[in-house]
């Protein structure tokens, strides 16, 4: 694997007009560092450049790992045609963001979205910036810009040989207006996109360099440490800090509605303190609820006769009353913590002046800002969030934006101080907002000939729509908690899924590749019905798919990489599933033993995925690695609910797979390179069905609720 990014170690404005006379705040990286005093310049939003030709590339999107950042850079650079050994980056300031009119677009960064939401206008970026400093080199050498080329960074005058390198003309270039239609070079021409070139942030990374959230250190900081009410929606009753306010480096204890915070010179004082607090809360109205009221609930929710209706082909009802074969099937699966390595954390500072500066680990530098303003009670225009690195991101720190809510809350009540915010891993886990819950009804209809005519699903979830996003469910239905049985590729005449919404108290939020549950209940289940009409699972998929279909391309390449069909050892299943989404597709086969004492070992996953196009298969094959992590610990991790509250606290009660448990892992491309897809999420969509259908193959069991540490998984 490979890689690069920004520092972001120190922040300096940058006061001097750049680029056209506009003054930009950011944070300088390595590569921003003025050479000699000549100040870099900005030739466009996205692109500035040094007079010694190194290249800074700005990103808007959000780096926690999964390597957007390099990918985005790649594809300016491949317009740009600069040398790659040159490029460095830097985060886009959401204060200029809003300056100067959304120019980078969006600064989201989830849903697998980061490069496939912003390929082309990132593209087109650098393709117009290239044009730009090839009409200043043609200009100053008085010749038609038609006649030069470039490479690597270099112009070269065709006819007459003369040679400028882009940071000779970048001035020049910047005073230029920006092409209005610029063409984008085709992809079997790419040099840097589509390959395996270092990724930026692996580098410093491994010299400590970057800076996470949790790093930022500013002179005279202090720290706090909070507490939230156990039972979500309760509030704080009554406060008595006299013990933690006599003690050593304590400044102050902040109450608000929802929390209580302790500010003190250090993080570990202030968390200390905190413990002394006497907090009593109220509870509100859901002090009682627990696992049992929340499966009651989803169970009242599938039996409710105006269940909303997700999708209806044919008529199901008709065709499961006629076939030769019913088969019926409940699965399950627990809320689940983000776990993210790296706990909540923001550091927020409000100046004298007004002016409210906040530097924190997020997934939508938007998003804070508009937070840090709202808390604040101040223009946007008045606030600045510097992204730093994340420790991990997985949808947590995006559209919740509860820590820097907090932390600008905090740095009001210590004005002219910046004080930094951080979660303990306690209030981490207990205070999340978690993957729902939920409860599925399957039935499928077989006819004589083993075909399956007719699939019924039924749904009883909460709507993290309602929790991060309301009002955007439509017609009742919120997508994430169908998707994938509503949407499936499967060509089957008659289907009905049905939606039960069932809100419960507990915040629910968009957890790696939402609604991927579903995935799991549809591809165990059609594991089921395969076996129950006699049929190989591979064929029984294949003879639903259409030939060429995107579903099938990837399913056969996985099935043909993994030797599915191909003789095991005694005592290893093998297991398949196929599932699309977050725009791309995915298959994984996967083979696994479950050892005499029912401990299972997963021992190989393959995977085949099409993304359209594939900008760095390093990291396709990082996130790959990445997403069989993830969907490993899905299969044993849950959040219980007792008493209102979130029973797990830390990783003891909440285990993590360890690096022996990890299977090897294989991917596959399968690139078709006509459109564009995500590789952050699709890994993960087929894993855990695989799994689970090579638990049944090593062993006779079907598994249909999670988590199997509760399952016994030997031999039926």
């Amino acid at each position: 694997m490979t890689i690069r990014s920004p520092q972001r170690r120190f922040f300096l404005k940058a006061s001097a007009a750049v680029g056209g006379g506009l003054a930009l705040e950011f944070s300088i990286p390595f590569a921003a560092q003025a050479a000699k005093g000549v100040p870099p310049t900005e030739v466009n939003a996205w692109v500035v450049i040094h007079p010694d030709d190194r290249v800074v590339i700005r990103i808007a999107r959000s780096e926690m790992g999964q390597g957007t950042l390099t990918a985005l850079a790649q594809l300016v650079a491949e317009e740009l045609d600069c040398d790659w050994m040159k490029v460095g980056t830097e985060f886009a300031s959401p204060n200029e963001h809003v300056r100067r009119n959304r120019v980078w677009g969006s600064m989201s960064t989830g849903g697998s979205q980061g490069v496939r939401g912003s390929h082309d206008y990132v593209r087109k970026a650098g393709a117009a910036a290239r044009e730009m400093l090839v009409a200043a080199a043609a200009a100053q050498w008085k010749v038609p810009a038609q006649e030069c080329t470039v490479d690597k960074g270099v112009i070269t005058h065709g006819p007459s040989k003369r040679r400028l390198r882009y940071g000779q003309v970048a001035a020049q270039a910047a005073s230029l207006p920006a092409p209005k239609d610029v063409k984008l070079r085709d992809p079997k021409d790419w040099k840097i996109a589509g390959k395996p070139v270092r990724r930026l942030d692996i580098p410093d990374k491994v010299l400590g360099k970057p800076v996470f959230g949790v790093d930022v250190t500013l002179p005279g900081m202090l720290h706090a440490a909070i507490a939230q009410c156990p039972v979500f929606g309760g509030k704080v009753k009554s406060v008595d800090d006299a013990e933690a306010l006599a003690m050593r480096g304590v400044k102050k204890v902040v109450r608000e509605d929802d929390f209580v915070a302790v500010v003190a010179d250090g993080w570990w004082r202030a968390d200390r303190a905190l413990k002394k607090v006497r907090i009593e809360w109220d509870a509100g109205e859901y002090g009682k609820a627990s696992d049992a009221t929340i499966a009651a609930m989803f169970r009242e929710g599938l039996a409710d006769p105006k269940m909303m209706e997700a999708k209806k082909a044919g008529d199901a009802a008709g065709a499961l009353s006629t076939a030769a074969k019913v088969i019926e099937a409940e699965y399950a699966s627990p809320y689940l913590n983000h776990a993210t390595m790296e706990p909540q954390v923001c550091t927020a500072w409000v100046k004298p002046d007004g002016f409210v500066e906040v530097w924190t680990s997020t997934q939508n530098g938007e998003a804070s800002l508009a937070e840090a303003a709202r808390t604040a009670g101040v223009p946007q225009e008045k606030c600045e969030v510097h992204k730093m690195m994340l420790g991990g991101g997985f949808g947590r720190r995006g559209a919740p934006q509860d820590f820097v809510r907090q932390g600008v809350k905090i740095a009001m009540a210590m004005p002219g101080k910046p004080v930094k915010l951080m979660w303990s891993r306690e209030e981490d886990m207990q205070h999340g907002f978690y993957r729902p819950a939920s409860l599925v009804k399957l039935r499928g209809g077989l006819d004589a000939q083993g075909h399956l005519v007719a699939l019924e699903a039924k749904v009883a979830c909460p709507s993290i729509l309602d929790t991060v996003m309301p009002g955007a469910r439509k017609g009742g239905v919120d997508f994430t908690a169908v998707r994938t049985l509503s949407d499936m590729p499967y060509e089957i005449a008659n289907q009905f899924v049905g939606y039960a919404l069932r809100n419960g108290h507990v915040p629910t939020g968009f957890w790696r590749a939402p609604g991927q549950q579903n995935g799991v209940y549809r591809e165990c289940f059609v594991d089921e019905l395969a076996h129950a009409a006699g049929k190989d699972p591979l064929d029984f998929r294949l003879a639903m798919l259409k030939p060429g279909e995107k579903n099938r391309l990837v399913l056969e390449a996985a099935a043909k990489a993994a030797g599915w069909g191909t003789s095991l050892p005694a005592g290893v299943g093998r297991g398949l599933a196929v599932v699309e989404g977050f725009g791309s597709y995915a298959a994984g086969v996967a083979e696994v033993t479950v050892e005499a004492s029912g401990a299972l070992r997963v021992l190989r996953y393959v995977v085949a995925i099409n993304s359209g196009h594939v900008v760095n298969p390093d990291t396709c094959a990082a996130q790959a690695e990445s997403n069989a992590v993830y969907g490993l610990g899905a299969l044993f991790e849950a959040n219980t609910v007792k008493d209102g509250r979130i029973q797990e606290s830390n990783f003891h009660d909440f285990p993590l797979p360890m690096i022996g448990d990890m299977p090897k892992v294989e991917l596959v491309l399968v690139p078709t390179g006509d459109f564009w897809g995500g590789h952050g999420e699709p890994g993960i969509l087929p894993f855990q069905a695989a799994v689970l259908n090579a638990v049944f193959a090593a062993t006779g069991k079907r598994i249909r609720t999670l988590p199997l540490r509760k399952e016994d998984l030997r031999k039926a």
